[in-house]
């Protein structure tokens, strides 16, 4: 069948959300797949990356990365395949990762895409760790954080699919891990499945006290990835020249007045630094950092642990509000069954 006969089914941002993303901020739309033109190919997608992130790239304004624009479809981490090809570099049959969007079918010309290897780990962990979650976390402790052999760590979103990595590699680099989450049996993952040395249930505990048991010298590096109320609890806790790596927020996406640290001279007082982190400023050492992530994940040395969901591209919008009423333990993926 020629490609110009293929449907192509998208989810585009009809509206910017105010609080949680509703049903009318997003619309389903279908279009025919393109012939690639000279210099370009095409990708079936196969695999969708859900992430905290696409929460703040719905609002307008300054921010990292330009926000989705109205009408567009939704900006998405993805996998897939190559259906068709006019590029030199990309032959049909060749899995990739890519920044193609909420939509089955997507047309590139080869910038921010990388060929993967589906013989050495499966498609979702390309998403997860041996991809943008992996890399956030091992630049974000190892050079934001400036992680030391026997340093003390604090994760918040520990269960989440950075948190999770960042611990991971944590351990590996000779620090005491713990892990913030929320209810018991992500508590118990943590420790059971992926080896933090402690973990505290912010549903449960008192935050503070818990911080005081297991780090009573003190948190020299802490990964930030909820902000609110738990990034003020760790700020009182902080070790002499601690390292506090912001590195999301997820309790203030959905808000419309964000609540900034009220205990930030706690910084001062424990001669600490805040840095925010960006996995984007360090692409020239993606490869770097993914093969050795890639041993690490042959060695048995770190779990990657993806949250899969089945569907279409129409389950998109229901799959993000998982992200935010806590349900996913690790990296949360929709696999496009039938891609």
């Amino acid at each position: 069948m020629p490609l110009g006969r293929l449907t192509n089914r998208q989810v585009r941002l009809a509206a910017r959300p105010s609080g949680l993303p509703r049903a009318t901020d997003w619309s389903l739309t279908i279009e025919e797949v393109p012939e690639p033109a000279e210099g370009q190919f095409v990708v079936a997608v196969s695999h969708l990356s859900v992430d905290p992130a696409m929460r703040g790239w719905m609002n307008a304004g300054a921010s990292y990365i330009p926000p989705v624009e109205i009408g567009a479809v939704m900006r998405a981490g993805t996998v897939g395949r190559v259906t068709a090809s006019a590029h030199p570099g990309f032959a049909v049959g060749d899995d990739v990762s890519g920044t193609f969007g909420v939509q089955e079918y997507a047309v590139s010309d080869g910038r921010g895409v990388i060929k993967i290897d589906t013989s050495l780990a499966g498609p979702s962990t390309y998403l997860g760790a041996l991809g943008m979650t992996g890399l956030t976390a091992y630049f974000g402790l190892l050079d934001t954080g400036r992680l030391k052999d026997g340093d003390t760590v604090v994760v918040s979103g520990a269960a989440g699919a950075v948190g999770s990595m960042a611990g991971q590699i944590a351990k590996i680099k000779g620090a005491r891990v713990i892990g913030i989450t929320g209810g018991p049996d992500k508590c118990r993952a943590l420790v059971d499945d992926f080896g933090f040395d402690a973990a505290i249930d912010y549903r449960a505990d008192n935050v503070r006290k818990a911080l005081g048991e297991h780090a009573p010298r003190g948190v020299d590096v802490y990964f930030d990835n909820v902000g609110g109320e738990i990034l003020d609890a760790v700020l009182t806790r902080l070790a002499r020249g601690a390292r506090v790596v912001i590195c999301g927020a997820v309790s203030q996406y959905n808000e419309t007045q964000v609540r900034g640290p009220a205990n930030y001279m706690m910084l001062l007082v424990a001669r600490a630094s805040m840095t925010g982190m960006l996995v984007f400023d360090y692409e020239d050492r993606y490869p770097q950092a993914m093969a050795e992530l890639a041993g690490w994940l042959r060695d048995g040395k770190i779990v990657s642990r993806e949250h899969v969901m089945h569907g279409d591209v129409g389950d998109f919008p229901e799959t993000l509000l998982m992200l935010f009423d806590g349900v996913n333990t690790g990296k949360l993926v929709l696999a496009l069954d039938g891609s």
